[in-house]
């Protein structure tokens, strides 16, 4: 499902806004490439998706780790704008993530879930501890969401669906 931004933009405009009460569970993530610099990062990285166990206490970064399994990831000693920023980074990723991967192992929640006022209206949203970025989640259907990576300094959106598990 590849699509631009600004169709992007609009899907997600078009959809009711989530609720917390709905977020709750665990979830499976698919990135939605809109032609993003982070388009291919999650799926060079193992993720499978977000737990969401209460409001004070969401797992942001699950990963299906080779050799280790389902792991939390710490996202706080991540160098996302760094690792965007490798040449050939989804192939050096999925070589190197393996191995540094039990350096990020977490077993803390490392975000919140909260309602926050976003494009006008209120929306469920994980917003991480340690990191300038909410995703603003907004309901496709009873099984589905639609999130908008808010990251402070990002110049477009970028997008990802969670599926309920």
């Amino acid at each position: 499902l590849w699509m631009n931004t600004a169709d992007a933009i609009a899907w997600f405009d078009s959809l009711p806004p989530a609720a917390e009460a709905d977020m709750l569970g665990t979830w499976h993530g698919d990135e939605v490439p809109t032609d993003h610099p982070m388009d291919g990062l999650l799926g060079a990285s193992s993720w499978t998706g977000k737990r969401f166990e209460g409001p004070d206490a969401v797992h942001p970064l699950v990963h299906d780790v080779p050799f280790w399994g389902e792991r939390s990831m710490n996202p706080q000693f991540l160098p996302l704008r760094f690792i965007m920023s490798l040449p050939g980074r989804d192939a050096l990723l999925r070589a190197a993530f393996p191995l540094l991967a039990p350096l990020f192992f977490t077993r803390k929640p490392h975000a919140r879930l909260r309602t926050i006022r976003f494009r006008d209206r209120d929306h469920a949203a994980m917003c991480y501890d340690d990191k300038p970025i909410n995703d603003v989640f907004a309901q496709i259907d009873d099984k589905s969401v639609l999130g908008w990576m808010d990251f402070k300094g990002m110049e477009k959106p970028y997008f990802l669906k969670l599926t309920r598990r």
